[in-house]
């Protein structure tokens, strides 16, 4: 086309105009209905196709007619009323032509537009492709996976936009559609524009169009929900191995009390299965002692979300009906509602196991903590308000409950049995907070 002023006119207007070599090739265009060539070439071809069948439609006495050189040609959800040849053939062998977008459907064309235009915009990404792995028609989806257009995705080939391996592979793929003659899901690997790799899930089937028999697709980009789940294996292995292998007894327990996991160590501190251990309410594995009251107020304050850790202690009672002192650290998961789900105990410390014996009086329990820290006798009585007598009599029932002999062994049996804190001086009872709990 010869004149600048009707080219640039043109090209705001739903029309398209041609130049073709004697095989059909477009070897000039213009106009604003399409944006790129290979949209072009491929309308010509749909046009070349329509006209002959129009054409044995006349013959045969059927069909629309439109005049000499004049179609009706559906293609992607449109219709195009087109003139070609438009005018003589030139003596280079060219022929030209022109398409003007008109607004009636003709009998046959495209159905459920509504449809195609929601397909176009769906957030899954999908596609139709010829058996040579020409794309015939992409969505905005399917486009923006590559990071490019669905307009110059469609005319493409497979190698356009993959690396020679996917584009290899996603062959493969449509040829075994098409062998089959089946859906296939699909879950596979791509590359991106921009070089990172992606994961999509769906469905690839045959479809025919425009009477070949081509492939379709439709998927979802998996990608970042694939790396989250990674991302979950490997916390949860990670929490596994640290639970099973540490040598810390540790247990997840429900809002309830419930054990729902537990390692190893946590089954053999108990002297029982670690079958018979998970589902078992943890409160049957504790003696009923005074501490039972700060435990229970810190469980309640850890599933209020009042604090988010706790360390206390408690008095574990194992099957074999021994018991032994323990430092716990508890600690709440927060579910996805922001509401407590869980709550990890970790027994950070403990006593030997030993038969019960009678609860000390807190007289007791401060002597020895006197006692451990070097105070005589008569330091003792004076810091108590007791008489030497008093604490001679408390000094010598302490070593036959505790079963010591001297007062290093009485101090020492004080903190195996867990009736000291370990972790304190000045010594102090076990059942005292710690001075470093509110760190």
């Amino acid at each position: 086309m010869d004149d600048s002023g009707l080219r640039a006119l043109l090209e705001h207007l739903p029309v398209s105009w041609w130049e073709a070599d004697e095989q059909g090739r477009v070897v000039e265009r213009g106009g604003g209905a399409f944006t790129d060539l290979p949209t072009t070439q491929r309308f010509l071809d749909r046009a070349r196709q329509e006209m002959s069948a129009q054409r044995n439609s006349r013959d045969d006495g059927q069909g629309e007619d439109c005049g000499d050189d004049h179609f009706l040609v559906p293609f992607d959800g449109r219709t195009f009323r087109v003139t070609w040849p438009l005018g003589e053939r030139r003596s280079s062998g060219r022929t030209r032509g022109i398409a003007v977008e008109t607004d009636t459907q003709p009998a046959g064309g495209r159905r459920y537009a509504a449809f195609a235009e929601f397909a176009d915009f769906a957030p899954a990404a999908a596609f139709i492709r010829d058996r040579d792995g020409c794309y015939l028609w992409a969505n905005h989806s399917y486009a923006h996976l590559y990071g490019t257009t669905a307009e110059r995705v469609v005319g493409s080939r497979i190698e356009d936009f993959d690396t020679p391996s996917d584009a290899a592979q996603f062959r493969a793929l449509d040829q075994e559609i098409l062998s089959r003659g089946k859906p296939v899901r699909h879950h596979l690997r791509y590359h991106r524009s921009d070089g990172s790799t992606g994961q999509a899930a769906g469905h690839r089937f045959p479809v025919e169009e425009d009477g070949q028999a081509c492939v379709a697709g439709i998927y979802v980009d998996i990608t970042e929900h694939a790396r989250a789940m990674d991302q979950r294996r490997e916390a949860e292995e990670n929490l596994r191995a640290l639970r099973d292998h540490s040598g810390l007894p540790c247990a997840l327990l429900s809002v309830n009390g419930r054990i729902e996991q537990a390692g190893p160590a946590t089954a053999e501190l108990f002297r029982t299965r670690l079958s018979d251990l998970v589902g078992r309410r943890a409160h049957t594995l504790l003696a009923a002692t005074p501490d039972l009251r700060p435990l229970r107020l810190a469980w309640e304050a850890l599933i209020t979300r009042r604090v988010r850790r706790v360390e206390t202690s408690a008095v574990l009672l194992d099957t074999a009906g021994r018991q032994r002192r323990a430092q716990l650290h508890l600690t709440s998961v927060i579910g996805p509602a922001g509401r407590v789900a869980h709550v990890w105990a970790v027994v950070t410390h403990q006593s030997i196991a030993h038969e019960a014996h009678p609860p000390l009086t807190a007289a007791q329990v401060r002597i020895l903590s006197l006692l451990a820290g070097g105070s005589t006798n008569g330091e003792i009585a004076t810091s108590l308000k007791l008489s030497r007598q008093a604490v001679d009599y408390h000094l010598s029932r302490l070593r036959d409950l505790l079963g010591a002999a001297t007062r290093p062994a009485l101090v020492a049996r004080a903190y195996v049995l867990g009736i000291l804190a370990p972790r304190a001086w000045p010594p102090l009872p076990a059942t005292a907070p710690h001075p470093l709990g509110s760190l």
